[in-house]
């Protein structure tokens, strides 16, 4: 019996209603050995709509109103308490409301070991729909960021290739190529290791413009860049567009040996090569000039491999195009 006197106990339970309103908490208490709910959780049934005679008298009744995902863990929370390995019990789940909607509610509690009415299980029960809704809000909100930063990666990358790439053949442009040349020049010069440059020129390209027109020029151009692209090493190579039909290809760790055999594959890939016209009326062929320098202590700059490139290129049209030049060895295939 309690020490206080009765009308101090009204007063007591009034003060502890009013505080557990104010906070927004439901006080329940249940017997564990007999799966009574003594008492509790009325603001939560009125909350979810229910009538006075639809609150839980079994705590079977509470279960059975919870989410099915839900349950097991409850299940497990509440195991763990009675075996001692928590010291305070808490759960969170979902209970069915009136109105066909799930509701989050979360339980605090703890084992009470009465030796007069055995074990009674008690605690505070209280709405996490604020809480649950605050959560889902920010989890959209990091949805939205996560597409907007996935969009702005796409953009970025697209911006990059518009930057870097030629919009006719999806090779790197110019600029880009001869940035990676410099890169390249100054690794090869530090380490000492091998740098190779192609310059390939389409042989009479004006007169593919002049016969079949711009459109089909075009098309030339681009199955001379797809060529040129799958012979070479992909991610490790560098295939560029530096003018109207001339390419360059840089080439890492290569000596004008290998460049000189590539070269040659690509030469004959483009020889035995025909391109449909646009107007789908005949085909075009051309042959390919190409120019092979390999990196000398003599180049200062990559611009200076450029030249020495450039000069073979220049000999491989002056004795006749459709073939390869090295800066101080020659190749000629007709």
């Amino acid at each position: 019996m309690s020490d206080f006197p009765v009308d101090e106990q009204d007063l007591y339970k009034k003060r502890l209603q009013l505080t557990l309103e104010a906070s927004g908490l439901d006080l329940w208490e249940n017997n564990l050995s007999t799966g009574e709910v003594v008492f509790g959780l009325t603001k939560i049934f009125a909350d979810l709509g229910y009538d006075k005679e639809e609150e839980a008298d079994e705590i079977g009744d509470i279960f059975a109103l919870m989410h099915p995902d839900d349950v097991a863990s409850v299940e497990q929370a509440i195991d763990e308490h009675i075996k001692g390995r928590t010291e305070r019990y808490y759960s969170e789940f979902r209970i069915l409301a009136k109105d066909g909607q799930w509701v989050w509610y979360a339980n605090y509690g703890k084992l009470i070991d009465d030796a007069v009415f055995g074990d009674r299980f008690i605690g505070v029960s209280f709405s996490l729909a604020d809480k649950k809704r605050h959560e889902e809000e920010l989890l959209a909100l990091n949805t939205r960021l996560t597409e907007q930063n996935a969009q702005l990666e796409r953009m970025n990358l697209e911006l990059h290739a518009l930057a870097t790439r030629d919009s006719l053949t999806g090779v790197y442009n110019r600029r880009h190529l001869m940035e990676i040349g410099e890169r390249e020049y100054q690794r090869s010069r530090r380490f000492a290791h091998p740098l190779t440059l192609l310059l390939i020129d389409i042989d009479f390209f004006k007169q593919v413009n002049d016969t079949w027109g711009h459109v089909t020029g075009d098309l030339v151009i681009r199955a001379v860049a797809e060529c040129c692209a799958q012979q070479v090493r992909e991610a490790i190579d560098t295939v560029g567009r530096i003018g109207g039909e001339e390419f360059a290809i840089v080439l890492l760790e290569t000596s004008l040996e290998a460049g000189l055999t590539l070269a040659e594959r690509i030469r004959q890939c483009i020889a035995d090569m025909t391109v449909a016209t646009y107007d789908g009326e005949g085909e075009a062929s051309v042959t390919l000039s190409i120019g092979v320098a390999q990196l000398t202590s003599t180049c200062r700059s990559f611009h200076d491999l450029m030249v020495l490139a450039d000069r073979a290129l220049y000999r491989a049209k002056h004795e006749g195009r459709n073939r390869i030049q090295g800066h101080d060895v020659s190749t000629s295939a007709s």
